[in-house]
């Protein structure tokens, strides 16, 4: 079953170690079929070197196990509550990723200094607040869920245009249009997380880039009159 995607799935999750994002089994990647409402996600706790496609584990967004021998990854619930709000994202990502998550455990979001993190999202990289002791207690993973969908749509972020958050204390969490592109945006969190905390330790006083430069980037490579790559 959706054995295309499963192969997909796993090649997204082998670029976790690959690009250096996790440490042991510190992250998963999972993406969802358009047409069937399935999702794959990396089993729990299994070690990179022995995971192969067949796997993952294959699951409805009610939260049941379709197919596989392993249980799913225990983020399972987290990646759920998104597909379920936002029929945009494709594919998820989890990581606690060393610079991004040093922003998340300081509970800062990640600012706008420079083009590099404004080609890719519009604005500051969001911290969320932290789960209740109640909300920590009671479906953890599942109200970690609920908690990005509930700030994404308080603050009025475009989850396209804002594809990842940081979960305070916690870690990151970013999606796409595929498991792929998703993998491709947490890279990205980390490099401008890296180069955020860099331009700090130069500058203690540094400011945000102006608001039309970070509109110029955002919007020449995602706007509806981009121009940045080949016409397809």
């Amino acid at each position: 079953m959706l054995e295309e995607l499963k192969k997909q799935v796993y090649e997204a999750n082998m670029l976790l170690p690959r690009y250096g994002l996790i440490t042991f089994t510190w992250g998963n990647v999972s993406g969802i079929d358009e047409k069937t409402k399935l999702f794959v996600i990396k089993p729990s706790g299994v070690e990179y070197d022995l995971l192969t496609p067949d796997d993952m584990v294959v699951m409805d967004l009610n939260g049941n196990k379709v197919e596989g021998r392993y249980n799913p990854s225990s983020d399972t619930a987290t990646h759920l509550e998104l597909y379920k709000a936002f029929p945009q994202i494709g594919g998820v990502v989890h990581t606690h990723s060393s610079y991004a998550t040093s922003f998340a455990q300081a509970g800062r979001d990640i600012p706008c200094y420079g083009t590099t993190h404004a080609d890719y999202f519009y604005g500051d990289i969001p911290c969320l607040r932290c789960l209740t002791k109640d909300e920590i207690e009671n479906a953890y993973e599942e109200n970690t869920g609920h908690l990005i969908v509930n700030e994404f749509n308080r603050m009025n972020k475009d989850v396209v245009a804002v594809p990842a958050c940081l979960c305070k204390n916690h870690g990151v969490f970013a999606w796409g249009k595929d498991c792929m592109e998703a993998v491709h945006n947490a890279v990205v969190v980390e490099e401008v997380a890296k180069m955020a905390m860099r331009t700090e330790l130069i500058n203690p006083d540094v400011k945000r880039a102006p608001q039309e430069l970070q509109d110029k980037h955002y919007y020449r490579k995602h706007g509806a009159n981009a121009y940045y790559g080949q016409n397809k």
